[in-house]
């Protein structure tokens, strides 16, 4: 009979092993999309035989839809318009350091949604409804704020996508990124130079006008 103390050894052994895993498999999956993506390739990076590895998953079908469920629960419960803040300035710029930080942190997570959307989004079918009515609810906050006169006339929902290209970019272009602006890995003055650029360019292409 297996003590408290052995019990719970192999519950962080396993707990462990499983992060080693979804560690290796999003690192497989971003580079290389589902498709071109192996689960001999996960085990080895995760340091395990293959045979081992179907102790822990289902197969690559599943694992892949459970990351990118992932994905799209973190950006649910992140990305979203603060309904404790009102004023535009403080909302925006809530959500683009949200989403610019989780670009930064988590890159390669973020790209097996790119990769997904690039390969016709098959495994997305059950997430295009609720991100349309996540995207008609930022609409009516910004519909509101340009009748109230807060903001300059705009296509609400082009602007939602365009916040989202410029934030998304920091994960989807990383490695270019390194190259033509510099390695900011651990350095948060760069990163908050970026976030507070980045937030100024969109701050700027709604407010109105002197002459408004």
């Amino acid at each position: 009979m297996m003590n408290s103390d052995t019990g719970s050894k192999v519950r962080v052994a396993r707990e462990r092993t499983l992060e080693n895993i979804h560690a290796a498999a999003i690192a497989e999956f971003s580079e290389k999309g589902f498709q071109g993506a192996t689960t001999q390739a996960i085990a080895q990076r995760a340091g395990i035989k293959k045979a081992q590895l179907y102790y822990y998953i289902a197969g690559k079908e599943e694992l892949y839809e459970e990351l990118l469920q992932k994905v799209l629960k973190v950006w649910g419960d992140i990305i979203q318009f603060d309904p404790t803040l009102s004023e535009p300035e403080a909302v925006l710029s809530r959500y683009i350091r949200n989403k610019l930080s989780f670009s930064f942190d988590q890159p390669e997570l973020s790209r097996i949604f790119t990769s997904e959307v690039l390969s016709g989004g098959h495994y997305l079918q059950k997430y295009w409804p609720q991100a349309t009515q996540n995207i008609v609810g930022k609409e009516n906050l910004i519909h509101q704020w340009i009748v109230e006169g807060k903001i300059r006339p705009l296509d609400a929902r082009l602007f939602i996508m365009h916040i989202w290209a410029l934030t998304q970019y920091y994960a989807d272009f990383a490695v270019q990124v390194k190259h033509m602006y510099g390695n900011f890995d651990g350095d948060d003055i760069a990163r908050e130079h970026i976030i507070g650029e980045v937030t100024t360019l969109i701050l700027n292409g709604c407010r109105k006008g002197d002459n408004a």
